[in-house]
């Protein structure tokens, strides 16, 4: 039961790809502007899955789901994009300059300046229209995780990266249980199938995958294998936290590396990773008693222990985006939208959704 639930969590989320050869710069063909147009307000949010969660520098929480963009100022829900698109939404970020960017699975991506969309998709140079992950370098440059590797966006143009030259995934392609129990094939697609970005101390990039974990330098990739030499399979999730640790999370399970050594913390399925101010680690992941998802946090003052203090928040059948907010609240996604004042869980689904 543990497998086939770790392999329902993996097709849930149909994320993106990476590189080993840097593909030729393509050079946008004038990406498609839409106008913004009159959006629609609600006391409740979602009641769809939400995916990611974000605060930008204003303070408004954003989400992304199956019903769009959504943006809560405290008092009211907005749907950014009711208007705009009816795809699926994966990821958001704000950029530097206080732009925002969507990702789609199938639509590609929209910049949104706070009037305006454009959407950008393979016609202007993306490597896929299926994207599930977006970063922010420390130079000012986009990176979109697809499902066919990473594209790097300058502001002018994409560049394309691949770790794999292995074909594209199809219709017919799907992970199975098998797949993550014995090393996968160099020319499998799910090497190229990118879950997450982050840049280290170091500024390498690490991009976490469907096939395993790489680390781009600037010039070459390095899988990145653990204390056994195992290669990391299947990773949805890595974030550096406030001392430069690096933790990865996925069907291995939770690990940290601090830059020599990787400690593993649990064996159980990993989907999300968050560090909260006071150095706490939260996680979404298979909870203990193996109903459903729990979320999870790792007490920071423990973290050097061999078995630090573990508390299971809640259980959901499905838990993703996990963010503390300005006030200190950890907000995360399930089927709605859901906020942790450190004492009780308020739900912001619709009376309707929440039957």
């Amino acid at each position: 039961m543990k497998n086939k639930r770790n392999v329902l969590y993996s097709l849930m989320i149909m994320l993106a790809g990476v590189c080993y050869f840097p593909v030729q710069a393509q050079q946008k063909n004038g990406a498609q502007d839409t106008s913004e147009t009159k959006k629609v307000s609600s006391s409740h949010g979602p009641n769809s899955i939400v995916r990611a969660i974000k605060q930008d520098r204003k303070g408004n929480i954003w989400l992304t789901s199956g019903e769009g963009i959504f943006k809560y100022d405290g008092k009211s829900f907005t749907n950014i994009t009711s208007k705009v698109s009816s795809a699926r939404f994966f990821s958001v970020l704000e950029d530097r300059k206080g732009n925002f960017w969507f990702a789609t699975i199938g639509s590609g991506v929209y910049y949104y300046n706070g009037k305006s969309f454009r959407n950008f998709t393979t016609k202007d140079g993306l490597a896929s229209d299926r994207i599930g992950n977006i970063y922010e370098d420390k130079t000012g440059n986009v990176w979109f995780g697809t499902e066919n590797g990473a594209s790097r966006y300058d502001g002018k143009s994409f560049q394309n990266f691949k770790m794999s030259e292995a074909a594209s995934a199809t219709q017919a392609d799907s992970v199975h249980i098998s797949a993550y129990q014995h090393a996968l094939p160099k020319d499998s697609w799910m090497h190229n199938d990118v879950n997450v970005i982050i840049e280290d101390k170091t500024g390498k990039l690490w991009f976490g995958t469907r096939g395993y974990i790489s680390v781009y330098d600037g010039k070459t990739f390095t899988t990145i294998t653990n204390k056994d030499g195992k290669a990391f399979a299947n990773v949805r999730s890595i974030i550096k936290d406030k001392k430069g640790n690096i933790w990865i999370g996925g069907t291995d399970g939770l690990w940290r590396y601090n830059g020599s050594t990787f400690t593993n913390f649990t064996q159980k399925f990993i989907g999300y990773i968050y560090e909260d101010k006071k150095g706490n680690i939260w996680t979404s992941a298979e909870s203990a008693n193996g109903q459903g998802w729990a979320l999870s946090r790792y007490d920071g003052k423990s973290l050097s222990d061999k078995k630090p203090i573990v508390t299971e928040i809640t259980n959901k059948p499905m838990i993703f985006g996990i963010l503390e907010d300005n006030n200190g609240n950890i907000w995360f996604g399930a089927n709605g939208l859901y906020r942790y004042d450190g004492k009780t869980i308020t739900d912001f689904k619709s009376e309707e959704g929440r039957k």
